[in-house]
């Protein structure tokens, strides 16, 4: 990384900002600097219905050679912020660079609905489409769950939680910088949550701050549908595909996963984007990388060789 913008990266780092005490805020302002754009996508919002609660989705249909494709998509924003509006641009993207038609889920958010009310959502979402592909006419075998950061996170718990309810299993899971620990204080075990967690803008109190409000119960925060890395059996996993950003805390225990996927047997593929930051797939002046992960992105989703 050049010196001068990892000294500007520095000093956008260094002022905190108390996500637990003004998550509201960080809520109105993710969504204030990332305004849908017009005419980018064909759109369809759609509810899915579980006992007597309805779970929103967007379903994003690409604009040239689509598919009969399906990418199952959660969200990042630390559990707390982020939504299907401030992921549209995101979304829309996603599904002209696949020519994958784009579900994604609007998952309930903590403080006020902690773990695991969000994983709930996700998980309903995914074995409702998966038991009843007719609803996108998709053969399950072409359903893969995407995610980034706490949508990765997401994802992998996801997976796992389907595998030990039996019924259904995704094929495959692309998990984009994922969170798959609970520790990001000094006491992590991994070194990017050190060497990365005061001066890339993404920083390790702020990942350890959503944590607590997403898990405030910290026996909970062993649970490996909390922290998948935690997990005693990961025989019997999709397919996976992981994308680490090599100045990112999270990039270390999201590899780590990667590794114990295939220690289990698992097809895993990991790769990680040189000079990248966490949060890079949302930032418009990442274009390089952006365009990096989707190549990789394809090669997966089409079978291709690394």
């Amino acid at each position: 990384m050049k010196r001068v913008k990892k000294l500007a990266l520095k000093l956008i780092s260094k002022p905190y900002f108390d996500m637990k005490k003004y998550y509201k805020f960080g809520r109105k302002f993710i969504n204030f600097i990332n305004p849908p754009k017009e005419e980018i996508y064909k759109m369809l919002d759609h509810k899915i219905i579980v006992d007597d609660r309805e779970i929103p989705v967007r379903v994003f249909i690409p604009s040239k050679n689509p598919i009969p494709k399906l990418l199952i998509f959660f969200h990042g924003g630390g559990w707390v912020i982020g939504n299907i509006d401030s992921y549209t641009n995101m979304c829309a993207n996603m599904a002209n660079e696949t020519c994958h038609t784009v579900v994604s889920v609007d998952y309930r958010l903590a403080p006020e609905n902690p773990f695991p009310a969000g994983l709930d959502d996700c998980y309903h979402v995914v074995q409702d489409i998966c038991t009843h592909p007719q609803i996108f006419n998709i053969d399950p075998e072409n359903i893969t769950l995407i995610g980034d950061s706490a949508g990765g996170n997401l994802a992998a718990a996801v997976s796992l939680m389907a595998k030990n309810k039996g019924g259904f299993l995704p094929s495959k899971q692309i998990l984009i910088y994922p969170a798959t620990n609970y520790e990001h204080t000094t006491s992590s075990p991994y070194a990017s949550v050190i060497d990365n967690g005061t001066d890339y803008f993404m920083t390790s109190k702020r990942i350890q701050d959503y944590m607590e409000l997403y898990v405030p119960n910290t026996k909970d925060r062993l649970s490996p549908y909390v922290a998948p890395l935690l997990a005693k059996d990961l025989s019997n996993q999709p397919k996976t595909l992981i994308i680490t950003a090599e100045y990112d805390p999270l990039r270390d225990e999201g590899e780590a996963y990667g590794e114990k996927l295939k220690s289990f047997g698992n097809y895993a593929i990991i790769y990680r984007i040189k000079d990248a930051l966490h949060g890079f797939m949302t930032n418009p002046l990442a274009n390089e990388d952006i365009d990096k992960s989707y190549e990789y992105i394809n090669m997966f989703l089409n079978d291709n060789a690394f």
